[in-house]
């Protein structure tokens, strides 16, 4: 039996990369798992396919984020998800992995980039943690995906950093918030991590990617989905508000 044997959870932005891999890992230890997606219908469907293929339980539920209503259907496809696989709409751990990012040099950052960049990375996480509260049980775990760029600079994704900043915000606050009823909120911060883009599939370039890590590689999504699910378990009970470097000891300078 897994350590999240008999419970739920629900992953934002899981049809690919670190979300993909959590996804995964919470199954394996014996969740059911919500894999969210944006636009990628395809991807999701191979993530549960994937997760179905392990042994695991997921499905698939489809929601923009950022955008009027994004909560509300969200949580209507998961609450019928759960209700329908589970009998009841208990959710037991909730991952905030949805962002994007912006890419950009400092003085190219618009008003619309930095609105949709916050409305992305960091309203929609506060607002999905306050809808979640009315299905989390006492005990519940809610884990929110920051980034090493928290403690390190990069100038052309200062405002991504800002909304990530916000978010570790967001778990130090709730964290004392939600003590009183064991639920703990945590940020984890992943470094430099193969999300499948094609940039990882140039030799040179990973290469002097891999130089910021102490470990002289780039990181797996597997090495921050294992940092979640310690998260999600009865094991991290002791642990809340806490900022997680999950970035292959980068932020060692």
């Amino acid at each position: 039996m897994g350590k999240l044997a008999g419970k739920t959870a629900l992953v934002t932005g899981s049809s690919r990369g670190i979300g993909r891999a959590t996804a995964q890992r919470l199954a394996r230890e014996g969740a059911v798992v919500a894999v969210h997606y944006t636009a990628d219908e395809r991807a999701a469907a191979q993530t549960v396919a994937d997760i179905e293929a392990d042994g695991g339980r997921a499905f698939a539920v489809r929601a923009e984020l950022g955008v009027p209503g994004d909560v509300e259907t969200l949580f209507e496809a998961l609450e019928a998800g759960l209700k329908d696989r589970t009998g009841t709409t208990t959710l037991d751990v909730l991952v905030n992995n949805a962002a994007i990012m912006g890419g950009v040099a400092p003085e190219e950052v618009t008003p619309e980039l930095f609105d949709r960049l916050v409305a992305v990375n960091a309203k929609a996480p506060f607002f999905i943690v306050q809808r979640a509260l009315t299905l989390i049980p006492d005990g519940g775990r809610i884990v929110n995906i920051s980034s090493g760029l928290t403690r390190s600079a990069n100038p052309q994704e200062v405002a991504y950093s800002m909304t990530k900043g916000a978010i570790e915000q967001l778990a130090l606050h709730f964290a004392k918030h939600l003590g009183p009823r064991g639920i703990t909120v945590n940020s984890v911060a992943p470094g430099i991590t193969n999300n499948g883009s094609p940039v990882f599939d140039i030799p040179e370039v990973v290469a002097q990617m891999a130089q910021l890590s102490a470990f002289g590689r780039v990181g797996d999504p597997s090495d921050v989905a294992d940092v979640v699910a310690f998260l999600a378990s009865d094991d991290a009970r002791w642990i809340t508000g806490a900022f997680l470097d999950a970035t292959g000891g980068t932020l060692l300078g």
